[in-house]
């Protein structure tokens, strides 16, 4: 089913394209054949700029579970055995603190309609009833419009598809590394499955799947996710100073 075939989606599909073009067209004196990749580059950091405040209330969340997590402990601990009252006392710990066990996944689901534009994008051979200009674009030899998975399978690789994904891949994976030894999750007391080492491994791994998934789409769309991880992990730098989490210490809360 393709959804850029309602009629709005594909409005909003041609205004997008529009505006990259005319972007590339403006930046084309300076960037030269690159003038594509780096107006995706100038929308990344367009789109994280705006994000900005919710960066701010992911980290300001991320503090108050963390100032939370004793109590919530000692809720589960007192009501492990009433999975309603567990329920209720914990949804009732929340509302008293204006806070949710969602909230800070905004950022995330803020940028998924970016990135599926951007993969649509350039995907595309014909946008609105037109050729896709941007196909024809390149980032120092690698188009725009290939993935590093079907130029391999397809047997279109070049020396400069290698060298491209690779430094991108390469820039994620060092951003990952980092964010899980520097952003490493606190353990949780008493005998919890969070706690096992599988656990523990897949959770590590999860830092890594972006440039898991950055091999399998266009290289835009590649390079937007590089600038975000990039991004992401100095706005978390900045913020856990801003707002470091409290030390964990027990504490009990009324049945």
């Amino acid at each position: 089913m393709d959804f850029f075939a309602f009629p709005p989606l594909a409005a909003l599909l041609d205004a997008a394209y529009g505006a990259l073009v005319g972007l590339s067209s403006l930046l084309e004196p300076f960037a030269g054949g690159a003038a594509s990749a780096a107006a995706v580059i100038l929308v990344t950091l367009l789109v994280r700029a705006l994000l900005i405040p919710v960066g701010i209330s992911q980290a300001k969340a991320e503090q108050t579970r963390a100032r939370l997590a004793p109590k919530l402990r000692e809720i589960q601990r007192r009501h492990k055995k009433n999975p309603e009252r567990l329920q209720r006392e914990t949804l009732a710990l929340y509302r008293a603190e204006n806070t949710s066990p969602f909230a800070g996944m905004l950022p995330v689901l803020a940028q998924a309609p970016v990135v599926g534009i951007l993969y649509t994008l350039f995907i595309r051979p014909e946008i609105a009833g037109h050729p896709n200009e941007l196909l024809t674009h390149d980032l120092f030899g690698a188009p725009l419009g290939t993935s590093l998975v079907s130029a391999i399978f397809g047997g279109t690789a070049t020396p400069a598809t290698f060298v491209v994904f690779g430094v991108l891949l390469a820039i994620m994976i060092a951003v990952a590394e980092v964010t899980r030894r520097v952003f490493r999750p606190a353990p949780v007391e008493g005998d919890s499955p969070l706690n096992s080492p599988t656990m523990l491994r897949m959770m590590s791994a999860l830092h890594y799947l972006t440039a898991v998934f950055a091999a399998f789409v266009p290289l835009a769309a590649a390079l937007y996710l590089t600038v975000t991880v990039v991004w992401t992990l100095a706005q978390r730098v900045i913020l856990r100073r801003r707002y470091p989490l409290p030390v964990s210490t027990p504490a009990r809360v009324s049945a």
